[in-house]
């Protein structure tokens, strides 16, 4: 559940973090207001938002798919058989 949450969160953060980081290597401190203008910060929040909406499709178009037939829990002869795929 975690991984679910987390790449998303992850790909929408990292324009920010890029900034931050570049904020520190030209010597300036990043928790500055004067740094995160209205615009900046608009930017990067869609540019955010395109990276996690990229890397879902992305996972999604790679995923692995057609591997077998799901074969769900059932009884065989008193005895529970869990699901599977065949």
């Amino acid at each position: 559940m975690g991984r679910i949450l987390f790449e998303p969160l992850a790909l929408f953060l990292s324009p920010f973090a890029v900034y931050a980081l570049y904020l520190l290597v030209r010597a300036r401190y990043p928790l500055e207001v004067e740094h995160w203008t209205r615009g900046r910060v608009s930017i990067m929040t869609l540019l955010g938002l395109a990276a996690a909406v990229l890397g879902l499709v992305a996972v999604n178009a790679f995923a692995p798919r057609g591997r077998g037939v799901y074969v769900p829990a059932h009884v065989e002869n008193g005895i529970l058989v869990p699901g599977r795929i065949e």
